[in-house]
């Protein structure tokens, strides 16, 4: 604390984290572990994606920007819905690409995980300040 202070007084550069870069796009590998086969498929935020029995909801996605140390997360509903049945709640809740084991998702057949969050649509342009009339 003592040291945060004298820093802060001194005038010392601060640093602060960049903000994360939200993309619309999630990237996700899944292993079927029936037939031993990988797919790598994408997710658009707001869509629905099928990978076998699986729905997977990706609800939000972003990744730390360049400069940092690499990492993508990404929110996920995921749900197995099968023909006949009524859809069953598998997983809820947030994916590091950095750690899949973190928060995975346990299903006897299936293994998902998120590999990177992209943007594939053009970002908007930084808003501007308006600049006084002079």
């Amino acid at each position: 604390m003592a040291l945060a202070l004298f820093l802060a007084a001194s005038g010392a550069p601060s640093f602060v984290a960049a903000a994360p870069i939200e993309g619309d796009t999630v990237v996700l590998q899944g292993l079927d572990k029936v037939t031993a086969r990988v797919w790598t498929f994408e997710a658009r935020i707001g869509e629905v994606v099928r990978f076998g029995t699986l729905e997977i909801h990706p609800r939000f996605c972003d990744r730390t920007p360049p400069e940092e140390a690499p990492e993508s997360r990404a929110f996920l509903d995921i749900f197995e819905a099968r023909a006949g049945e009524q859809k069953a709640d598998l997983f809820h809740g947030w994916m590091f690409a950095s750690s899949p084991a973190l928060n995975a998702l346990e299903h006897p057949v299936y293994d998902v995980w998120v590999l990177d969050c992209k943007r594939t649509k053009e970002a908007p342009p930084p808003a501007t300040e308006p600049q006084p009339a002079r």
